[in-house]
């Protein structure tokens, strides 16, 4: 009696000791968060200012040896102190809090080993395109315009360090495709201009609030055209003529990274770090055929419900060329995507029961990158609310952009896809920041895909086409898988892989030339967005199946937003314990 008396007040002791010790290793994991996330913003500045923090808008990244260096290894550091935290002490939220993290600087140090860095520059950006920041910045007072003329005087200095990693990847043989390097003397030259006022640079100075007063801003003109025409172009001048005379010609006439120094282990490490799976190449290959007949089959329905007679061949030939799908000026094509967000918004409270609170809007791409770019992307708004999410759309050659393709783009890009999964995650209750700002590719693109297929539980494709152009979208991703890893594990030519895309889908040719480059340029990316879908929409499956008529879809996607953005395994077991708690209540 005595015995069982002392063990159970030891047992009521351990339990109420647990608490404690969670509470001490939340508070320490806290801690650590915290410190973690103000040395991301200290060491890249850019991405404070894309998060709203305006601290460091005066500078750029070092992107000095030394200072690469230094920042990996803070990473290794940081991985063993949190290491050193204990994850069996914390609570059930801080454990995948931590569990997110510790993912994120293993992988961060595993590639570490491939050099990155000595490839600054590619076809969709880089110190050429520097400047493109700026659409972020707030220029609400005086001081935001200094902030942004010592970037625009510093950016020599950045020109400068860019050109010391292309050397040394000249020399360690890290080079990019000269298919795809092609493309950046005309991007360099955008910014050598005669006339200061037409820098892009100089765009924030064309306008000023109020608060700014008429002398201030004569000051700050003046400041800035200088620094364009004594600092910038120049810098820019000696950039291209090291460009086009001693690097060009020593990048690489093939596509695949698998020819890079390392270059198969490489692009093993990509496909798992970007779909956050195990899955190899060939297995990832695989899964691409058979989607891409899955989805073909489905298209070939929908050109039996049009009428129309021809191949499905044929049939992408229509939809690519005749005039009824396409807008004959950028600026009624911008109208269109502005009113056709507006007819998705009072939608989405049948499959949302919460919606985010911040806003969006809708911009177009600058001129200077639309070219280059894809069709549309997603810029996040601040942290701290200050700056509103923006829906960005290509507006260059209309004749090329069919009007088949924007309710699928826009629920991917806009609502429900990428501002509902940012917007969600800066209100995730009492989480880190970097578990609130946290992207991981399967899980931000496989939720941008399935927000394109729960346009169908919205009831907006009504019209036949659309419903071709989010089948368009589906074999899209679907024909990454098999393309992505045919030019960088199988030995396919970038002809081949255009050629497929082609036979496969709908979208033009300007649009499937611009994708093919794309992963060509940045390797294992585009694997995510189908392998994320495909596991979100295997979860849906299996909710619906183990609770039946009482599964509610808006429940249901709410919790995946509420998850926050994390590795795919970390999202199904998370899953999972929703489903057998929605299973608890109703029992």
């Amino acid at each position: 009696m005595f015995r069982s008396f002392v063990l159970a007040t030891a047992a009521a002791a351990v339990l109420a000791a647990a608490p404690v010790r969670a509470q001490d290793a939340d508070a320490r994991l806290k801690a650590y968060f915290e410190a973690e996330w103000e040395r991301g913003l200290v060491e890249s500045p850019e991405g404070a200012s894309y998060n709203g923090d305006n601290r460091f808008n005066d500078r750029w990244t070092d992107r000095s040896l030394t200072a690469i260096a230094q920042r990996e290894a803070a990473d290794r550091d940081a991985l063993a102190r949190l290491k050193a935290i204990g994850r069996d002490a914390l609570s059930a939220d801080s454990r995948l809090d931590y569990d997110t993290y510790a993912w994120t600087l293993e992988r961060n140090i595993e590639r570490q080993k491939f050099r990155e860095y000595l490839q600054p520059v590619s076809h969709q950006g880089g110190v050429q395109t520097a400047d493109g920041i700026s659409e972020v910045l707030p220029f609400a007072n005086a001081r935001d315009y200094r902030d942004w003329l010592a970037r625009m005087n510093a950016v020599p200095a950045m020109v400068e360090q860019t050109t010391a990693l292309m050397r040394e990847g000249v020399a360690r043989k890290s080079m990019p495709p000269r298919v795809l390097m092609q493309r950046v003397p005309a991007q360099i030259a955008a910014q050598i201009v005669d006339d200061p006022t037409r820098s892009p640079y100089y765009r924030p100075f064309l306008r000023f609030p109020d608060s700014v007063s008429a002398d201030e801003r004569a000051q700050l003109q003046a400041q800035a055209r200088q620094a364009v025409s004594e600092r910038i172009v120049p810098a820019y001048r000696q950039f291209a003529h090291y460009f086009k005379h001693d690097y060009l010609p020593h990048a690489r006439a093939g596509i695949a990274a698998a020819e890079l120094p390392d270059g198969r282990a490489y692009y093993d490490f990509l496909a798992r770090y970007y779909t956050t799976t195990g899955l190899s190449a060939d297995e990832i290959h695989e899964i691409g055929l058979k989607e891409v007949a899955r989805i073909r089959a489905k298209m070939e329905q929908v050109k039996s419900e049009v009428g129309f007679k021809g191949t499905l061949a044929e049939f992408f030939a229509f939809l690519r060329s005749d005039p009824r799908f396409f807008h004959k000026t950028p600026e009624s094509l911008l109208t269109a995507y502005r009113a056709l967000s507006k007819r998705i918004d009072p939608e989405l409270v049948k499959v949302f029961h919460t919606l985010p609170r911040q806003p969006y809007g809708v911009r177009p791409i600058p001129d200077n990158i639309a070219p280059d770019t894809t069709t549309a992307y997603y810029q996040p708004g601040a942290v701290d609310g200050t700056r509103a999410g923006y829906y960005y759309v290509n507006l260059y050659k209309p004749e090329v952009r069919p009007t088949w393709e924007m309710m699928a783009l826009s629920l991917h890009e806009a609502v429900p896809g990428h501002h509902f999964q940012f917007a969600r995650g800066l209100e995730l209750p009492e989480r880190p920041m970097f578990r609130r700002t946290a992207y991981f590719v399967a899980y931000g693109e496989g939720w941008g895909l399935y927000a394109e297929q729960l346009g169908y539980d919205m009831g907006l494709y009504d019209d036949p086409y659309d419903r071709f152009g989010q089948l368009t979208y589906e074999m899209w991703r679907a024909v990454r898988l098999v393309v992505d890893t045919g030019m960088h594990a199988k030995g396919w030519s970038r002809e081949r892989a255009i050629a497929y895309f082609k036979d496969n889908a709908a979208k033009t040719d300007q649009d499937i030339v611009n994708e093919i480059d794309r992963y060509i340029g940045t390797p294992g990316q585009a694997l995510a967005y189908k392998i994320g879908q495909l596991k979100i929409s295997a979860l849906r499956a299996k909710a619906q199946a183990a609770l039946g008529e009482r599964f509610d879809l808006r429940a249901f996607n709410d919790e995946v937003l509420a998850t926050g953005s994390v590795p795919l395994e970390a999202l199904e077991a998370r899953i999972d314990g929703w489903i057998e708690a929605e299973r608890g209540k109703r029992r």
